[in-house]
């Protein structure tokens, strides 16, 4: 990258070490949304997608849909900003249909000049939604990505449960080499303990790609986002995956979960059966929480709960404000918050 351009680009983080230090550091902003059934209007004959339809139950016409287009955009414009004066660097979806509505979605007037890129790939999902990742091109070089099939089985019919792929992108952010991984694992439908072997097995299918990475290098720099459909002490992430609640306890080769902190003090990314639930995550690896800022670390992690993302008013006041509700379109945006995690370096003289 150009030198001139990369310093106009790179935001300038100043961070209070000591009493009698400060020093300014470049920081980043890494995202996920679930985006909440964002599907376009034309029916795809190979998934069930009939309802997201202008003829189907819920009405799903173009003007609904580019309404709820200009929603997300202006969510993902916010992300972040306060911060670092800049939209995240990259942010990972869930709940889109296919690639065109994240070409629509980037080409929103709030992003279109950030020149996000797009990573996806078509996942078996009977409803047709899938994972994405949007890099901004001149922060992030992607280098490699893989899309993994999450293989399941229904315990009762033996018949397969056809579900999100894992994504993996591989990339330099600024220099520093980060392997993101963006997940949208099976449900609570039917109930939590009946489903919960699902997001085990997508655990496994996790940890075995995560453990790849470190076989590479144990010092990797990776990023595990997503909406788990578990919580932090859940068997599928604490236990299968080895997300550790604090950083004194991580290993090399192991993971930090930032969420976990947030979820005992009551935090909730998503409304669930009355109550808050923190479903939507980002695991950080050991090299990210080191403390050496010679390169990208881990600052904090947090849930973009901004007052326009709330359910203004009503029973669930407070709660997010989804685009849907009991088949008719709301205005608003999801039935998840995003939630994001800023990197730091300290800058070069």
């Amino acid at each position: 990258m150009n030198r001139k351009i990369e310093l106009i680009l790179v935001m300038l983080f100043p961070v209070i070490l000591s009493s009698q230090e400060q020093k300014e550091y470049k920081i980043n902003t890494i995202a996920f949304y679930n985006v909440e059934n964002l599907f376009h209007p034309e029916d795809d004959p190979l998934t069930f997608d009939d309802d997201r339809t202008p003829s189907g139950k819920d009405r799903w016409t173009y003007d609904v849909y580019n309404d709820k287009l200009k929603n997300m955009a202006k969510v993902i414009s916010l992300i972040g900003v306060k911060e670092c004066q800049n939209t995240p660097a990259i942010i990972g979806l869930a709940e889109i249909e296919n690639r065109q509505v994240l070409e629509d979605l980037i080409n929103e007037p709030v992003l279109q000049s950030k020149n996000y890129g797009i990573i996806h790939f078509d996942s078996p999902d009977r409803r047709g939604i899938d994972v994405a990742l949007l890099y901004q091109k001149a922060l992030f070089i992607p280098t490699h990505q893989k899309s993994y099939e999450l293989i399941i089985y229904d315990h009762k019919t033996s018949k397969r449960v056809y579900t999100r792929d894992q994504l993996v992108v591989s990339g330099y952010l600024d220099g520093d080499l980060f392997h993101i991984l963006v997940n949208h694992w099976p449900s609570r439908r039917g109930g939590v303990s009946r489903s919960a072997y699902k997001r085990e097995k997508a655990a496994r299918l996790n940890k075995k790609i995560v453990d790849s990475l470190f076989e590479i290098n144990p010092y990797a720099k990776i990023i595990n986002m997503g909406d788990f459909n578990d919580e932090p002490n859940n068997i599928s992430l604490k236990k299968i995956l080895g997300a550790k609640d604090k950083q004194a306890k991580v290993k090399l080769k192991e993971l930090y979960n930032p969420m976990s902190k947030m979820a005992k003090k009551g935090g909730g990314s998503h409304a669930w059966d009355d109550g808050w639930t923190i479903f939507d995550q980002i695991i950080v690896s050991k090299e990210l929480i080191k403390k050496d800022f010679s390169s990208y670390r881990y600052y904090k992690a947090g849930i973009f709960n901004e007052s326009l993302l709330t359910t203004p008013t009503g029973k669930y006041k407070g709660y997010p404000f989804r685009s849907f509700s009991k088949g008719v379109y709301t205005g608003g945006y999801s039935d998840h918050f995003p939630v994001y995690l800023y990197v730091i370096k300290e800058k070069r003289v």
